[in-house]
């Protein structure tokens, strides 16, 4: 359970500040309203995750280690949009839509109104 922690706790690491650095590039580079930087991380993770169990289920490739690694490490903390992304795929490639419909809707739209209502919260003080 150790290894697995110190797995996860590296790749986080390495992910968060890849996404610190990108964000940042964005900052510096381009002045838009547009959230390119969330945008760009948001695909590149779920592109990232992608390849990570694509190569995972084509065989030997990747070891359970270092797909957490790089699946649960890098990915979730560069965007965890990307974990989202691969869950939203699994159940459409099961042909699970009422799962998926619901799954995707509801991240979506209690996910916007979780961040509403923190804010509200945070004005109550």
């Amino acid at each position: 359970m150790l290894k697995s922690i110190l797995l996860v706790g590296t790749g986080g690491f390495i992910g968060s500040v890849a996404r610190f650095l990108v964000s940042r590039y964005f900052q510096l580079n381009y002045a838009t309203v547009f959230p390119w930087s969330t945008f760009t991380v948001n695909i590149i993770g779920s592109l990232l995750i992608g390849i990570i169990f694509g190569l995972s289920e084509k065989g030997n490739f990747l070891s359970p280690e270092v797909r957490l690694f790089l699946a649960v490490g890098i990915c979730g903390g560069f965007t965890t949009f990307s974990t989202f992304s691969n869950d939203a795929f699994l159940l459409f490639r099961q042909q699970e839509w009422f799962r998926f419909a619901l799954y995707t809707s509801l991240s979506f739209f209690l996910g916007l109104m979780a961040v509403y209502a923190g804010r509200f919260i945070t004005k109550l003080f």
